[in-house]
């Protein structure tokens, strides 16, 4: 039986499907009184509007004068209930099934088709996966128009039409079970999918660019995703050396309106067939796709914070499977979804063996083990145990810098009492006091900037303060201690460093802001395991592992005398996990644990976020639920009310557009106020 909410799901039958979308407002007739275009005289046009109830395609009569301009793709102007509006031409029809007066194009803004039948029909896709509007996708997808930029040359661009590459060679890809075959497969035009788990090191950008060049080679496109600039940069220098600067273009929201619009219509024209960027590239309008790459999926940078809120890595896994084109999901670690797109026989694991693997990591050690315990009784308690200080010691003897991984900035960035342990709050908003400036500086709220010099605990009237989170610069100024002479350098949101040279030097870092040393860590401490597996969060263990691999990964190997010291409770699946160096086991594991429960992946969620009232008339217009469908809730959340509504997965696409239909009609009567939905949200909670 077919999965209808997996990456296997049927197509649907058109990509702009109009059952019930009879237009009214803009309607005119179905033989035309004004001057049509003689050939395919209606145009079809998806509105500019975020209202449920409109999102459906309206028919339009082309004028003569624009017959050449209003091609599907392009932008125009429509003019709807009264105002002027926004729109794309989504097809050219000959005739409108609709019986009244057809209204004309108000304006054809651009003759260049920027929506692409393969991304309006991606666009489609995903706003009926997460149940949300076209118009709401398209704004993800298509940069806003620069008229200038469109008036240039192909060459304004800054690159030009550059040769096919020749195939690469394997490089790091032997390294890999299947690795080789993986970039035959490529070269030939076919289409593999794997869930690749890296080897720690450095190599894995060249191993991205490898297999962009593979698909390059066989004439196709190719679209890469990574979660913020700094491994962007890296990506981009090893496309450099593999393809060279012309055959591809790098998309950020760092980029300036122009520059970022010109390489996107570099794109768009063909100029080039490779794309790299973060979240924005997933919709890149490469042509002839053949391979798309999501590096560290498992991130939440991959999220989008906009409405509907998808997943880059659901969006790209949904874009492959409907193009046809192979799909590298990668990173050190491996998240559960990835897992369930093997289990699904969706794509294959692509790993190294054990010796392989055994070769290239970190020796990993636990301070709180067993062992440890014997040598040294305070290890699971101390910030900085024997074993830990010793592999810093020994690290920068050798003339190797030392990376200590923190999970939050500041100095003090969550206190508590000293005597019963009591969170220290804000008294006027309840949010968490803290000392998070660079220095021992005054308590004050984290959420709203009180100052809380007089504060008091409410349980036992204690004054004294503890630290229940040491932050990277508390931690920088106690290793600057304890390691007289030595360099102590901080990243972290304050100021992230790139690299790191190959001298003995402290590096204090936060999760994510891991500088690359030119020759690897000579030790890796990561302290405060404890607070990072507390998160009240059901991917709490999963994204502790994550973060810790990303920074163990950057470790010399352990024949190179690599040592990775964690501070945590040896016997947690999370922390085992590390040591073995098993990502996908863990995620197996976890995969099988969350399904027992009726948890994501295993099913899926909608999260609806408002005041009670409206979020039970929006279930009201939304009924009937498919029938696996569980009501839970509702709970406070932010100020509102938060209903959780769980189904079988098979049942995810009919919960999706049961709840469109519960916004269209809500958005039509204006008798409520705005309700948040999210399918698929991070965290249910």
């Amino acid at each position: 039986m077919r999965n209808n909410d997996g990456p296997g799901a049927p197509p649907a039958k058109s990509a702009y499907s109009r059952a019930s979308a009879r237009p009214a407002e803009p309607a005119g007739s179905a033989v035309p009184a004004a001057p049509a275009a003689p050939d395919l005289p209606v145009a079809r046009v998806a509105v500019d509007s975020p209202l449920p109830h409109l999102d459906r395609p309206f028919d339009y009569l082309v004028p003569p004068e624009m017959d050449t301009e209003a091609q599907p793709g392009t932008r125009v102007r429509v003019r709807f209930a009264g105002r002027l509006l926004d729109g794309w031409v989504l097809e050219r029809a000959a005739s409108s099934e609709h019986g009244g007066r057809l209204a004309p194009l108000h304006k054809a803004v651009s003759a260049e088709p920027v929506l692409v039948p393969e991304i309006a029909g991606l666009a489609r896709a995903v706003a009926d996966r997460w149940a949300g509007t076209l118009s709401d996708v398209v704004r993800l997808a298509v940069p806003p128009r620069h008229a200038r930029v469109e008036a240039e040359p192909l060459g304004a661009s800054g690159v030009i039409p550059g040769a096919i590459p020749s195939p690469p060679t394997p490089g790091g890809w032997s390294s890999y079970v299947g690795g080789e075959r993986f970039l035959d497969a490529l070269v030939a035009g076919d289409a593999p999918r794997a869930v690749w788990r890296a080897l720690p090191g450095p190599g894995w950008p060249a191993e991205i660019a490898a297999a962009a060049q593979a698909t390059l080679a066989s004439g196709r496109g190719v679209v890469i995703v990574v979660p913020d600039a700094r491994d962007l940069a890296r990506v981009e220098d090893a496309l450099k050396r593999a393809v060279g600067a012309e055959c591809f273009v790098a998309l950020t929201a760092e980029l300036g309106p122009a520059q970022r619009y010109r390489r996107w219509l570099a794109v768009r024209r063909g100029v080039v067939r490779c794309a790299v960027g973060t979240r924005a590239a997933a919709w890149a309008p490469v042509r002839d796709l053949g391979l798309v790459v999501c590096w560290d999926d498992g991130d939440d940078l991959l999220k989008e914070l906009r409405a509907p809120y998808p997943h880059l890595r659901d969006v790209l896994v949904l874009r492959a499977h409907r193009a046809g084109a192979g799909a590298l999901i990668g990173g050190s670690a491996t998240s559960v979804e990835a897992e369930l797109l093997i289990a699904r026989r969706w794509a294959q694991a692509l790993a190294a063996d054990r010796p392989t693997l055994r070769a290239a990591a970190p020796r990993v050690e636990v301070a709180g083990d067993d062992r440890q315990q014997e040598r040294d009784a305070a290890a699971s308690s101390a910030r900085l145990p024997t074993l830990a200080w010793q592999a810093a010691r020994e690290s920068l003897a050798a003339g190797a810098p030392v990376l200590v991984q923190v999970p939050r900035t500041g100095y003090q960035p969550a206190v508590a009492c000293s005597r019963c342990r009591t969170p220290a709050r804000c008294v006027a908003c309840a949010g968490p006091l803290g000392r998070v400036s660079g220095g021992p500086g005054p308590l004050a709220c984290r959420w709203c900037g009180r100052p809380a010099a007089d504060w008091a605990c409410p349980v036992c009237e204690h004054r004294d303060l503890r630290a229940m989170v040491v932050g990277s610069r508390r931690t920088a100024e106690e290793l600057g201690r304890s390691f007289p002479g030595v360099t102590v350098r901080t990243s972290d949101r304050d100021g992230i460093v790139g690299r790191v040279g190959a001298v003995p030097a402290l590096v204090v870092c936060t999760p994510g802001a891991e500088p690359v040393a030119d020759d690897g860590y000579g030790a890796v401490l990561l302290l405060d395991g404890a607070a990072m597996l507390a998160r009240a969060d059901l991917r709490a263990g999963e994204e502790a592992l994550r973060r810790w691999l990303a920074a163990a990964a950057l470790a010399r190997p352990a024949p190179a005398g690599g040592r990775v010291v964690l501070m945590a409770d040896a016997s947690l699946a999370p922390v085992q996990a590390l040591v073995r160096w098993d990502p996908s086991g863990f995620a197996r594991r976890e995969y099988a644990e969350r399904a027992e429960l009726g948890l994501p992946p295993a099913v899926r969620m909608a999260a609806l976020d408002g005041a009670a009232a409206d979020v039970a008339a929006l279930l009201a217009a939304a009924a009937p639920l498919p029938a696996s469908a569980q009501v839970l809730g509702p709970v406070p959340h932010d100020g509102g009310d938060r209903l959780i509504v769980r189904v079988m997965r098979s049942d995810g696409q009919a919960l999706a557009g049961r709840l469109h239909v519960g916004l269209g009609v809500l958005s039509a009567r204006k008798a409520t106020g705005p309700v948040r939905v999210e399918l698929d949200p991070l965290s249910p909670v």
